[in-house]
This record gives C-alpha cells, structure tokens and sequence, in this order.
C-alpha cells in the first residue's frame, strides 16, 4: 500500500508542478512537492536519511536541467530565476522524484542496467510529455533527447545506489509486514 501511495503521490505532485509551470503558476509543483515530502517523511523510519537523498536529487537536478538550459536545447516557460538555470519548480521535481526511489522506484535497487535502461527510457519520456502539457520547450529536439537519454541513463543507477546508501524507509516497510 506504501508503494501505491508513494506512486500517487508522484503522479500528483508531477502534475502540480508541470501544468502549474505551464499556466503561470510555477509555486503550484513546489507546494505540492512539500506536501508530498511532510507525508513521506513522516511515514519514513529515519527521516534524516530520506531528507539526504531528497536533497542530493535536487542537487543533481539543478546541474543537470541547468546545463541543458544553458546548451541552449530546453526553456522552461515560468519559475526562472535567470536564464542560464534551470526553474525553481524543475527541481523540486527532481526532489519529488527523490521520494519515490526507496518505495515506488525500489525496484530497481541492485539492478544497475535495469535502471540506466528505465533511466535512458523514461526520463526523455517524461520530459516529451511535459512539453505536451506545456511545461518545457524544446529548442533544440534532438540534441535535448540524446542528452535526456544519455543523462539520465547514468543517473538513475547512481540514484539507485543513493537510495541503497539512504534508504530511510525499508526497516518501516518491513516493520508494518510483520505486523500483518
């Protein structure tokens, strides 16, 4: 049941944040995103850990959209605080993706191809789709997917192998099995 309410959770919070950046309102993704990491943290059984990895996944998410906004191939319509950044509400994104990687996304854990194939996969898709919903513009297609695809292939065995190294949640998980 964790794993379903942590899904939707993202699903949520993912949409809060694209079609507010679409419709001018890029502070409706990060309101969620907190709402989204009280619940999370407060389900988590060490908190501190689960915060650590939110935090490095936001880290990673500013350098990461911020070079494709400074290449020149992505730009965001709302939430910029200059132009050669990525927008506030991205990476708060990226953080509530943060959320996800020791329950929905746990998967994955111990699966390093399997999570650079999801990454090389799934992260240009989510980023198509967000263009779909108006969130993001692509100024230079091609260039932006190959760099989605490529990024985000080595990314996602290096968040997976944060996740391992903070998982805050597992021993709750567990805990609230044998409890059944």
């Amino acid at each position: 049941m964790h794993v379903l309410i942590n899904f939707a959770a993202f699903q949520v919070g993912w949409f809060s944040s694209v079609i507010g950046a679409a419709k001018q309102m890029p502070w409706l993704g990060p309101l969620a995103f907190l709402v989204v990491l009280a619940l999370h943290l407060r389900r988590a059984h060490r908190p501190q850990s689960e915060l650590a990895l939110v935090i490095t996944c936001g880290i990673i998410g500013v350098f990461f959209d911020s070079l494709l906004v400074a290449l020149g191939w992505v730009t965001y319509p709302s939430g910029l605080f200059n132009d050669l950044m990525a927008p506030y509400w991205i990476v708060t994104m990226w953080m509530l993706f943060g959320t996800t990687l020791n329950l929905s996304m746990g998967w994955l854990k111990g699966r390093p191809l399997l999570a650079a194939f999801f990454g090389a996969i799934g992260g240009p898709t989510s980023y198509l789709a967000g263009q779909k919903l108006g969130g993001i513009e692509f100024l230079e297609l091609y260039p932006a997917m190959i760099a989605l695809a490529i990024g985000w292939g080595l990314v996602m065995p290096v968040l997976m192998k944060l996740a391992e190294r903070l998982d805050g949640v597992t021993e709750s998980l567990q805990f609230a099995e044998v409890g059944k």
